[in-house]
């Protein structure tokens, strides 16, 4: 293998693996604050418990978020030194706004929202909860900008085989932008929905924790009745920005060779790159032209319009693309499938249903590396579309033996960073949501005594039994 196809590879192996964090913790931390916010309107206890429960979870998916974030980017540096050296000007400074308006944010009120509960006041804990949130959305939008910029590159000219930026609004709010950002941030809080959905189901199903359950699925399935469609809305859209500034990416996709009109939609087949033909295809026609450019007649161009050197690697993007399609339809059916149990009373009741919430947990997961394979083996043979080549982008001097070695200390630690994550989360799912736990005592500052104190006054003039303490009696929370 060649010292190119081993760094794509290890870029492929850190990417896939990272993606998945910012996949749930954007949509975990927006629901944390809707928790926090909905606890701080209604006073129920359920929403705080809740909010515990997936604050720990949070905590540890961004730490390995963080450690496995801080060493992707050296790659940049080792391994696509020509490809950082023409760009630079154009993108590092976005990669800096990344960490200085959104990494900090997060990172500085992580820590309210950790150990702050009976520390600060509630509102400031909310505010804490919404500043978190709100730091994994600037996250998005900044890494997303930078990827869409290289997807379809504007706001720069060329001066001695460097990108210099002529406007950096230009640059950040490129043509696919905001389709690119609506539609990846809103796959993140699907995907966010169906785990929230499934460990629901699951405490169902087990019967454990059945108010927590029970709201988890409540809020996880009027979420996805809303955003699922809408996102599938938003895809088309992004399909269509593709089919303008992109068309042999889309076309890849579709897995369609010849231009034409009334094109049909390829439900499946195998496609051949040598042969410039599909096997064993099955499609419905004209569809294609609908839902490409909404039009019947519509043209699409289609692969042989490019040379091969030109194309993407058409099996891998086709099948991304399809999967990713499919698994979008599983979840509009399965939450259809809920909407109707919903007026039947038997939403909590149907035990086939909810073993089907809970199957659905990763759905999410595998539609974002599918979506994010799309994009960027889509993109190939290019770094920066249609202007710098990935084979132009590596270091010169790289050898094979050198990517060998850093793949397999990445594959290792990665392996080592995610294996003891994953274990760490999964025993906070078998433990669940401690419903045991004590609401937080309110210590009235001017009176130096719980307000719970000053409230079991009868008001006759009787003094106030003596407070207890959280801790006092060696509550598990407390002792944790």
């Amino acid at each position: 293998m060649s010292a190119l196809l081993l760094s794509r590879m290890q870029f492929a192996w850190v990417i896939a693996l990272h993606i998945l964090l910012p996949a749930f913790t954007v949509g975990l931390s927006c629901y944390i604050a809707t928790l926090e916010l909905l606890w701080w309107a209604t006073g129920r206890d359920v929403y705080r418990r809740l909010s515990a429960f997936w604050i720990r979870i949070f905590a540890v998916s961004f730490g390995m978020g963080v450690v496995s974030g801080i060493v992707m980017p050296f790659q940049f540096g080792t391994n696509w030194s020509r490809f950082i050296a023409a760009t630079s000007s154009t993108i590092g400074s976005l990669m800096a706004y990344e960490v200085l308006t959104a990494f900090f944010l997060e990172s500085a009120f992580l820590g309210v929202l950790l150990f702050g509960r009976k520390l600060v006041p509630q509102w400031a804990h909310v505010l804490s909860a919404m500043f978190v949130a709100l730091g994994t959305l600037m996250s998005s939008f900044w890494i997303l900008a930078v990827n869409s910029w290289m997807q379809t590159p504007s706001g720069y000219r060329i001066v001695d085989g460097k990108f210099v930026p002529d406007s950096m609004l230009a640059v950040i709010f490129n043509p696919s932008f905001p389709y690119r950002l609506a539609h990846t941030v809103t796959a993140f809080l699907v995907t966010t929905a169906f785990v929230v959905l499934g460990v629901g189901a699951h405490y169902l199903l087990k019967r454990r924790a059945p108010e927590e359950g029970r709201v988890m699925v409540k809020m996880g399935l009027w979420f996805l009745i809303v955003m699922v469609p809408v996102q599938i809305a938003i895809g088309d859209e992004h399909g269509r920005n593709t089919l303008e500034y992109q068309p042999v990416k889309l076309a890849a996709m579709e897995g369609l060779w010849d231009t034409g009109r009334r094109v049909p939609a390829n439900l499946f087949s195998i496609p051949d790159d040598a042969q410039e033909r599909n096997h064993f295809e099955i499609s419905i026609p004209v569809l294609g032209s609908i839902y490409l450019t909404h039009d019947p007649n519509g043209l699409v161009h289609g692969l042989k319009d490019w040379p091969r050197a030109d194309r993407p690697n058409v099996p891998i993007v086709f099948f991304a693309f399809h999967i990713m399609v499919g698994i979008a339809l599983l979840m509009l059916i399965l939450v259809i499938a809920g909407l109707v149990l919903w007026p039947k009373r038997r939403l909590y009741a149907s035990r086939r249903w909810l073993a089907l919430c809970r199957l659905a947990s990763p759905l999410g997961f595998i539609a974002v590396l599918a979506g994010w394979t799309t994009t960027e083996a889509g993109r190939q043979p290019w770094t920066v579309y249609g202007l710098m080549r990935t084979a132009d982008s590596v270091t010169p001097s790289l050898t094979t033996a050198d990517v060998s070695i850093s793949l397999a200390l990445y594959v290792l630690s990665y392996l080592f960073i995610f294996g003891s994550g994953g274990i760490l989360i999964a025993r906070l799912l078998r433990l669940g949501p401690d419903s045991r736990q004590p609401a937080p005592v309110r210590i009235d500052r001017r009176a130096a005594r719980p307000l719970s104190a000053v409230r079991q006054a009868d008001g006759d003039g009787d003094e106030p039994r003596a407070p207890v303490f959280p801790g006092t009696r060696g509550d598990d929370d407390d002792a944790a």
